[in-house]
């Protein structure tokens, strides 16, 4: 029987895809206040021209916009997330899962072009 390889971030619907976690000490409703602050939407969004709402549009100062498709307060959001001058639209997915006392940030985001976008929003997201 032959093995198959599996490309990290190669779905089998042949996208790409990537996600970070990270644990925090802080209570699950304080990170998730943090990450929808102006602060927080600063970091792993940008700044905001106008206020992330459900089935509504967004856009940041630096041209990426997108539809807020899912909100639910205190667990997560996923939104459409296009760059300016970008070819395509990904889905950008942000969690605070786990428990209260120790919970996580989760950041998907799926559908990007090729390993070279993935690499690319790998590098943004780990700066921020």
């Amino acid at each position: 029987m032959e093995s198959q390889k599996k490309t990290i971030g190669l779905t089998k619907n042949s996208d790409w895809q990537f996600g970070i976690r990270k644990t925090f000490a802080y209570a699950q409703g304080y990170l998730w206040d943090f990450m929808l602050s102006e602060k927080g939407l600063k970091i792993w969004l940008g700044n905001l021209e106008n206020e992330l709402k459900i089935k509504k549009n967004y856009k940041t100062k630096s041209g990426i916009e997108g539809l807020v498709k899912v909100f639910i307060p205190y667990s997560h959001i996923r939104m459409s997330w296009k760059k300016k001058y970008c070819g395509n639209t990904s889905i950008v997915q942000v969690r605070v899962i786990g428990n209260h006392e120790k919970p996580t940030i989760s950041l998907h985001q799926e559908k990007l072009l090729n390993n070279k976008q993935r690499e690319e929003m790998k590098l943004t997201r780990a700066n921020a």
